[in-house]
């Protein structure tokens, strides 16, 4: 009996690091998927710009991205459906000022945010404008903080939102 019992801890011990492993690998699988849906949405805005000179005001995201917001028949198409993610929302700030012009961001929530240490992304968030303007949290819908930002090539980079400790 206490052989079987052992045999049974053991087990236990070894589908917890096991599993642990497992949902972290989702996470960081779920992760590159949307920075790679952002990126690829970059990619569409560039073209965007190329021909019109201007960035889009608003993003179709989960549906088609073309030359005019009505994608009539004849419209140039940038992407056929634009990303969505069932778990949360991908968002997009159209901004402008007087040195860099017309810019944009990109936000998604991210969940290994933790121990993802590349480009873009905070533990915090970020603020929803460049400085100096004050700094409010921009939020995504299922995580509550933003926690990954992509912009423009032009944009300033975004002030990473002060936790309670700083």
């Amino acid at each position: 009996m206490i052989e079987l019992i052992l045999i049974m801890v053991i087990l236990g011990i070894l589908t917890g690091l096991i599993s642990g492993n497992v949902l972290n690998s989702l996470q960081k699988g779920r992760d590159a998927r949307r920075k790679n849906d952002l990126s690829q949405v970059q990619k569409a805005l560039e073209l965007y710009y190329e021909d019109k000179k201007v960035y889009p005001t608003s993003v179709p995201f989960g549906g088609k991205f073309c030359s005019s917001p009505s994608c009539l028949t004849n419209d140039k198409v940038y992407m056929t459906k634009l990303p969505s993610d069932p778990n949360t929302s991908y968002s997009y700030a159209l901004t402008a000022d007087t040195v860099n012009g017309q810019y944009y961001y990109l936000f998604s929530c991210i969940e290994n945010y933790v121990n993802d240490k590349g480009p873009g992304v905070s533990m915090s968030g970020f603020c929803a404008e460049p400085a100096p303007a004050p700094c409010v949290a921009k939020t995504c819908t299922g995580c509550g903080v933003c926690k990954y930002v992509l912009g423009s090539p032009n944009s300033t980079p975004l002030t990473p939102f002060p936790t309670p400790e700083e």
